[in-house]
Formats: C-alpha cells, structure tokens, sequence
C-alpha cells in the first residue's frame, strides 16, 4: 500500500457520507409529489360527455356541458362519438401539466405554447374542453359555431371553448397558439 492509498480510502469515506447527508436531508424536507388522479381533472380513457360522477365533465361551466352535449347528441346521429380527454382542471393538475411541458419541451417560452398557467388556463376555470378522436374533432371543427363551440388555437385542433356570438356571427379567427392569445398574459 502506498503512502495515497489511505488519503484516497479516507476521501472516499468522506464523499460517501456526504452523499449519504444530502440523500438524508433530501428525503427529510423534500415531500413527495402528491398524487393528481380523477378529483384533479385527470381524465380515464373512454370520458364521455354525459359522464357527470368525472370532475373533469362535472366541473365544466353548465353553459359549455349543455353546448357540448347537445352537440355530441347531433354527432351521434351522424355516428359520431365525441370523448372527453381533458376538461376542467384543478390548479395542482395545471400546475403538474406546465411542469411536465417545460420539463419536455426544455424551456417555459416553449411549453406555454402548448400548457396555460394555472392562472390564464381556460381549463382550471372549466371553460374549456379537449376532445377526441380526430373524427369528431372534425365534426365540431365543421358544426361547432352551431352550438357556440369554437378551436380556439390552430395549434390544438382539440381544444374547444363556448363562444355566445359564434352562433350569430360564426366562430372568431384562430390563434396560432395559446401565446398569442391576450387572456394568457394576463
């Protein structure tokens, strides 16, 4: 054994208790993530729109559910079916969803162009829904102004709001996307 074997046994001693510190510590303060499941917005596959025991169809404004079944109502007469995969939201959801799009797209200016803040989401004050499949968003897409439901961003062709004067005057144009929507920097 040379004169540094025991200088660098000894080192390594002492970054394994550091490292043994900080895990400590880590799990000592940091709490786990809480859970987010049906009670936050989180949507099981399959949601229709006359699923009210789901929050995330229960919790909508009572204007935009009405609209949006009746439309689905009229889409199934053309065997169409209409599923929920997002509507209301809670704000830990949001906040969730904001957290794991800046995590994928690498950085918060990118992520917003696909995820609101809990403060501007049309989805946490439950005036917005995301349907699916592609064939019944294209079935809104064409007769949605006929029930006041218009995309609202050329980027989310799933993404639905009420809007009262599309049923006189048709939906408004697009945004390109929710960055260049004025509510969003509220």
């Amino acid at each position: 054994m040379s004169h540094s074997e025991p200088a660098r046994i000894a080192a390594r001693r002492i970054r394994s208790a550091i490292l043994t510190a900080l895990a400590v510590a880590c799990a000592t303060t940091l709490s786990p993530p809480t859970a987010l499941g049906e009670s936050d917005g989180a949507v099981p596959e399959g949601v229709r729109v006359f699923d009210d025991d789901i929050p995330a169809v229960a919790n909508l404004d009572p204007r935009l559910r009405r609209a949006l079944r009746q439309a689905a109502l009229d889409a199934a007469k053309d065997g169409i079916e209409i599923v929920v995969n997002s509507g209301w939201r809670s704000r830990e959801y949001q906040k969730q969803l904001l957290r794991d799009a800046v995590a994928k797209y690498r950085s918060e200016q990118e992520a917003v162009r696909w995820v609101a803040t809990p403060d501007t989401s049309s989805h946490v004050s439950g005036h917005a829904v995301d349907i699916g499949p592609s064939r019944a968003t294209a079935w809104l897409s064409k007769h949605g102004a006929e029930y006041g439901l218009c995309r609202i961003y050329r980027n989310e062709p799933w993404h639905y709001e009420l809007r009262r004067g599309a049923l006189d005057d048709g939906c408004p144009s697009m945004y390109a996307d929710p960055r260049h929507d004025p509510r969003m920097h509220q």
